[in-house]
């Protein structure tokens, strides 16, 4: 409002309600996934997003939770975690000859997806049946089970008893 004039208490709630709007078209806009909802080869069926836990009951707890996209295969493929804001966290990278973390900018290799995905989480996991998990196949992994008796409503939860410490993955996918 200009100097000296009288403001109305409804301008001051208006100029309110739209820095609120501006706030969370912002906010919404942080939170947006990138394009493509299909994977490598045009196929969804090796495109899965949504939000992941894993709880590690060591000693102390561990615990992660992040939003997620997974495309590819268990031999060629790339996991992207995102945080509740929808800022790439770390982009994981795999084939047969390298396996490849970007975090912040840097770039670390490592000797197998195995030793990489335990890096990040703190824990392995099964990833060959993880993508079997997710197409809906009861895959067997050592020490692994999974409940697949929701995955028709996009949850999963697979759970490690051997080796200990025992370890709960939670996996909700987007619709």
């Amino acid at each position: 409002a200009p100097e000296g004039s009288t403001v109305s208490p409804h301008w001051h709630r208006a100029r309110h309600i739209a820095w609120l709007f501006v706030f969370a078209s912002l906010l919404i806009a942080g939170c947006a996934r990138p394009p493509g909802a299909e994977g490598q080869n045009g196929l969804k069926n090796n495109f899965w997003a949504g939000r992941l836990a894993l709880q590690v009951e060591s000693d102390p707890p561990q615990s992660f939770h992040a939003g997620f996209e997974l495309k590819g295969t268990a031999h060629t493929g790339e996991l992207s975690l995102f945080s509740p804001l929808g800022n790439t966290l770390a982009v994981l990278n795999w084939s047969p000859q390298a396996a490849t973390l970007n975090s912040g900018g840097t770039v670390r290799e490592f000797s197998s997806l195995d030793t990489l995905v335990a890096q990040v989480t703190g824990t392995p996991i099964p990833i060959p049946a993880l993508f079997a998990w997710l197409a809906g196949d009861q895959a067997s992994a050592t020490g692994w089970a999974a409940d697949l008796s929701q995955l028709a409503d996009g949850r999963l939860v697979a759970r490690r008893t051997d080796p200990l410490p025992t370890a709960v993955l939670r996996v909700a996918l987007e619709r």
